[in-house]
């Protein structure tokens, strides 16, 4: 199934000033929404270049580029030692007359293997997997509960079959670890991050602890995290740390963990939670990388475990606060005691029902396909 994806206006725009460089996950999109922007779209057009394609690796090596063609992609090419001094030299050399488009898994702006700075000469978007109104501009509650069940990652999403989404989901996670993670780091204990990465969706919903991490994998506090950063490098997870309001008494360590693909979550209400989870980061990355807002994505935790699941903010100000909910029936108490110690201006509790009272202000109880459209509008 064929959709125009969300950023691809955008990039369009962009690509008028600027080389575009698309990040994210492995399998979400990166290569189709590139190729789409070509004519012909198609993976045989000359001007796509992928690293991974020994012809291409050596046409890219060699400079023996397909210039006749105005618009060039390149995929994976973050693998190659000079990518930057590439990019920085055709940029700069046919800027005026040419396009450049840059994909790849691993953050772009992370991996920065050597070269002159390209800064000024690129615009950096994070393409993520299908959200609810992505997927269906007029969402109900069957297109939640699809979308919970397959994730947001094309082809388990259009499959919708679980056979397929066992296998694919299972490929991928081997070829992120196995693959993508060595090319990109140096670890000798790959067989200890799949083990990680295995036990991880565990720890959605509840505060992340290294320290029971570290004892069950028998390995050191600084293993951990650096393991589990190279995995947020990767795409696979994300952290979400704490909000802390000055008239309570924040948590102000602790962070939450959650993956890119919430299908990996095995207890309904978590996958609930990571699937929202995944749309507010999906909000903040397009409001950041089309607007250059300075958004962050927090949760609200006091050292009374009273909690608000998610706290979005805009340039250092809260937007907007959201708690997950799978029953519809009234309004979380945690909700008015926030309200009342906070300078949130607006409290959501989303749920996978039909029920929407209460008040933006007040604190509103509404159905996750209504906060998609009033609320996020992507």
């Amino acid at each position: 199934m064929k959709k125009i994806r969300y950023l691809k206006q955008p990039i369009i725009e962009d690509l008028k000033k600027k080389m575009v460089f698309i990040g994210g996950p492995r399998q979400v999109g990166k290569t189709t929404l590139g190729i789409s922007l070509l004519k012909p779209a198609s993976e045989t057009n000359p001007a796509y270049l992928n690293w991974d394609i020994s012809t291409h690796k050596s046409k890219i090596i060699q400079n023996k580029l397909p210039l006749e063609q105005h618009c060039l992609i390149f995929d994976e090419i973050h693998k190659y030692a000079q990518w930057r001094q590439t990019m920085k030299g055709l940029y700069d050399q046919y800027h005026a007359t040419h396009s450049f488009i840059v994909t790849g898994s691993a953050r772009l702006d992370h991996f920065r293997k050597g070269g002159d700075s390209l800064l000024g000469r690129y615009h950096y978007y994070r393409l993520h997997p299908f959200s609810l109104l992505e997927l269906n501009k007029h969402p109900k509650k069957d297109d939640v509960d699809h979308l919970l069940q397959f994730g947001g990652f094309p082809e388990p999403l259009f499959s919708g079959n679980e056979r397929d989404w066992k296998r694919w989901q299972r490929e991928r996670r081997q070829r992120v670890v196995y693959e993508d993670l060595r090319d990109l780091e140096y670890v000798k204990e790959i067989s200890l991050i799949d083990l990680l990465v295995e036990n991880l969706p565990s720890k959605v919903g509840s505060p992340l602890s290294i320290r029971s991490i570290k004892e069950d994998l028998q390995v050191s506090h600084q293993s951990v995290e650096r393991w589990i950063t190279i995995l947020e490098n990767l795409y696979m997870v994300f952290r979400v740390p704490p909000f802390g309001a000055p008239r309570i008494r924040a948590v102000k360590k602790e962070q939450k963990l959650y993956f890119w693909d919430w299908s990996h979550i095995p207890e309904k209400g978590h996958r609930f939670e990571n699937m929202v989870a995944a749309h507010l980061l999906k909000f903040c990355h397009f409001m950041e990388d089309t607007q250059g807002d300075d958004m962050e994505l927090r949760f609200i935790r006091d050292t009374d475990k009273r909690e608000i699941d998610f706290v979005v903010l805009k340039n250092k100000n809260p937007l907007f606060a959201v708690e997950c909910k799978l029953s519809d029936k009234q309004l979380s108490p945690h909700i008015k005691y926030m309200q009342e110690r906070t300078d949130i201006p607006m409290f959501f509790q989303v749920h996978n029902g039909y029920a929407d009272f209460g008040s933006n202000t007040h604190g509103r109880v509404l159905p996750f396909t209504t906060f998609c459209k009033d609320i996020l509008g992507i």
